[in-house]
């Protein structure tokens, strides 16, 4: 079985399984917040295949990453803020 992979999720480290998506670990760290509307309004995972882009974050320093797309790695730092 393959070693789980380290990320960080809003400064918190977390241990995930290999093929995981952002989404899904950022659910699995007790987070249901991905981002804010543009009229301050907490948004969460909707749809689970990238079309509504309520999972929007930031990976790496980069926006707007649809984090049900993206599987985790090693050393990956996300914000949902």
């Amino acid at each position: 079985m393959p070693e789980n992979v380290r990320i960080v999720i809003d400064g918190r480290e977390l241990s995930v399984q290999p093929g995981t998506t952002v989404a899904a670990a950022v659910l699995r760290s007790g987070t249901w917040k991905f981002r804010t509307s543009v009229t301050g309004q907490p948004r969460a995972a909707l749809c689970g295949m990238g079309i509504c882009f309520e999972c929007a974050v930031t990976i790496d320093g980069r926006h707007d990453y649809r984090s049900c797309q993206v599987p985790v790695r090693t050393g990956m730092v996300v914000s949902t803020s």
